[in-house]
């Protein structure tokens, strides 16, 4: 499954509602980020809420419809 498209593709839909973040695994000058989260395997998603807390997180393929569902959860 290629998860790049379908996460861009998120990212146009809703974009202005919710902010996209990427962290490279290689990306030194995200280190501390990296860590604070946990983050340690690409891919690894992360859905924060407005303070910066964990709502939900998935290590490896997540489906486009899971996203979603949590997306749309979290603005609810």
């Amino acid at each position: 499954m290629a998860i790049k498209p379908i996460v861009h593709g998120l990212e146009a839909k809703y974009y202005g509602r919710v902010q996209f973040t990427y962290l490279d695994i290689d990306d030194a000058g995200t280190a501390q980020l990296k860590s604070a989260l946990g983050y340690r395997v690409q891919p690894h998603f992360f859905l924060l809420d407005g303070a910066g807390e964990i709502i939900k997180q998935w290590v490896g393929e997540v489906s486009e419809a899971e996203l979603v569902q949590a997306l749309d959860g979290a603005l609810e």
